[in-house]
C-alpha cells in the first residue's frame, strides 16, 4: 500500500486502535443479539472541538444520550435516521443524509416535537427547523437490521459493517461541516449549529419502518430530560422504499402495531392505519427520487406523490393527510453516476478498478498524481479476497492526502477481521 507522510500520525493512530474497534463492535453484537431489545444504541461519535481538528486518538466508543444533562450534548429537535444494510456505505448514502441534515439546520421544512397520547397517536407541535436559540439541534442515527441474525451475512458480517459505518459516520460529519454554506453570517451560524452534530450507530431487530420508529420511541434514549417530549424522526430512503410503504400487503391482522387487548373498533381499523397512524404522527419520510429506467423519470414520480394526496392513500385504507409527512428530493443530477452498494459489490467482485476508480474518487475533479493512489487503496483492498470497499473517505474530497486516511482505517478494520 502507497504510504503519506502528511496523513501519517492520524493512520498510525486509526491502526493501532482498529483491533479495539472492532473487538468493541463485536461485543456489542453479541450482548445485543443475546438481549430481547428491539433497538439499542451502540455508540454515539465523539464530538470534536473545532471544525477540521483532526484527533489522533479513537475514545473508546460509548452510547451518549442527547438529553442536555451531559456535557457536550443538546436535545435532539430533529433525528434523521437513515436506515440501510452498509453493504457498503456508498456516496449515494453520504450525499441523502448530508443533505438531510444541512437542510434542516438551514430550517427548510419544519421540525416537530412529539408527545404521545393515551390512545398511541402523536401530537406534535412545529418550529422552524435548526434555528439558534431554539434549543434543539439535528442528530443522526446510522441503523442497521440484524434480524436475519441466525445466518451468517454475506458478504460482510454485521461487526464489519459496523465498522464501515462508523469510519463513514466520521466522514459524513465533515462533509457536513465542510460544506454548511458560505459568507460570513452563514459561517457562524454554520459553526454554531454543526460542531455538536452528533451521530449515533444502532441495531435494531424490526424489518419494517412502523417498528424501528416505535422501537426507537420506546427506548426513550432521544426523549428530552425536561420532559418536552421526543425529537421528529426523519426517515430517508428512495422512491422504490415510499412504494413499498404505502402498499397495504405489507400490513395484516398480526402486524405488530396491532394491540392486543383493542377494541372491536380498533381492530375493524385498516391494518395500515394501525401501523402508519402512530408511525407518521411521530415520524415524516424525505424521499429521494430513483430517475433511471425501472422507476421512471421526476415527473413519474412526482405524479405518484400527487396521487397519493388526491386520493390514493383512501383508495388503500390509508389517509390522505399521510402525504402530507413526505417530502420528495432530487437525487442524483443529471448525467452523474448511479451509485449503490450494489454496483460497488459487482465491480469489486470482478476487480474492475476503473469503475471502482469512478465511484471513488470522481474522477473528473482528481488530479493524476492522487489517482494512482486511489488505485492503489483499491486493489489492496480487493486483495483481501473482499468485495468490502468503504468509498466515503475518497468521496469526499479526493485532492486532499486526508481524504485516504480512514480509507485505509477501514482497510484495516476489515484486514484484521479476516485473519481472525
Amino acid at each position: 500500500m502507497t504510504s503519506n507522510g502528511d496523513s501519517a500520525p492520524e493512520l498510525d493512530a486509526a491502526m493501532n486502535s482498529r483491533k479495539a474497534l472492532v473487538d468493541f463492535f463485536s461485543r456489542s453484537l453479541t450482548a445485543f443479539q443475546s438481549s430481547k431489545d428491539a433497538f439499542r444504541v451502540v455508540c454515539t461519535l465523539p464530538p470534536r472541538g473545532t471544525a477540521g481538528e483532526a484527533s489522533t486518538t479513537t475514545p473508546a466508543p460509548a452510547p451518549r444520550r442527547p438529553d442536555g444533562n451531559v456535557e457536550n450534548t443538546r436535545p435532539a429537535k430533529s433525528l434523521v435516521v437513515l436506515d440501510s444494510s452498509f453493504n457498503p456505505p456508498t456516496l449515494a448514502h453520504l450525499r441523502m443524509a448530508a443533505s438531510a441534515v444541512r437542510d434542516l439546520q438551514k430550517g427548510r421544512g419544519k421540525t416537530t416535537t412529539t408527545t404521545t397520547r393515551g390512545d398511541g397517536a402523536g401530537e406534535s407541535s412545529s418550529g422552524a427547523a435548526g434555528e439558534p436559540g431554539q434549543g434543539g439541534a439535528v442528530r443522526l442515527l446510522l441503523l442497521l437490521a440484524v434480524n436475519n441474525a441466525d445466518k451468517k451475512p454475506k458478504p460482510a458480517a454485521f461487526e464489519v459493517r459496523l465498522g464501515m459505518m462508523y469510519a463513514f459516520a466520521e466522514d459524513l460529519r465533515d462533509e457536513v461541516r465542510k460544506r454548511g454554506g458560505e459568507g460570513a453570517e452563514e459561517e457562524q451560524r454554520r459553526q454554531q449549529q454543526q460542531e455538536d452534530i452528533e451521530v449515533d450507530l444502532g441495531l435494531t431487530t424490526m424489518p419494517y419502518f412502523h417498528d424501528k420508529s416505535q422501537a426507537i420511541s420506546d427506548t426513550g434514549f432521544y426523549a428530552r430530560g425536561d420532559g418536552g417530549g421526543e425529537p421528529e424522526q426523519v426517515y430517508l430512503a428512495g422512491y422504490d422504499t415510499l412504494i413499498r410503504i404505502f402498499n397495504p400487503k405489507y400490513y395484516n391482522a398480526s402486524s405488530s402495531s396491532s394491540s392486543p387487548g383493542g377494541t372491536a373498533a380498533e381492530e375493524a381499523e385498516a391494518p395500515i392505519r394501525r401501523a402508519l397512524d402512530p408511525f407518521l404522527g411521530r415520524s415524516r419520510l424525505r424521499i429521494t427520487m430513483r430517475t433511471d429506467d425501472e422507476w421512471g423519470g421526476e415527473g413519474e414520480q412526482a405524479a405518484y406523490l400527487k396521487g397519493l394526496r388526491d386520493g390514493g392513500l383512501e383508495d388503500v385504507g390509508g389517509r390522505g393527510t399521510w402525504a402530507e409527512r413526505v417530502e420528495m428530493v432530487r437525487g442524483r443530477d443529471e448525467g452523474e453516476e448511479v451509485v449503490s452498494s450494489t454496483k460497488v459489490r459487482e465491480a469489486a467482485s470482478k476487480r474492475d478498478e476503473e469503475m471502482l476508480g469512478r465511484l471513488a474518487s470522481m474522477a473528473d475533479s482528481v488530479p493524476s498524481t492522487k489517482i494512482k493512489d486511489v488505485q492503489q487503496v483499491l486493489r489492496d483492498v480487493v486483495n483481501l479476497g473482499e468485495w468490502v470497499c468503504r468509498l466515503s473517505s475518497i468521496l469526499i474530497d479526493t485532492v486532499e492526502p486526508e481524504s485516504l486516511v480512514s480509507f485505509r482505517r477501514q482497510e484495516a478494520i476489515l484486514e484484521h477481521s479476516l485473519s481472525e
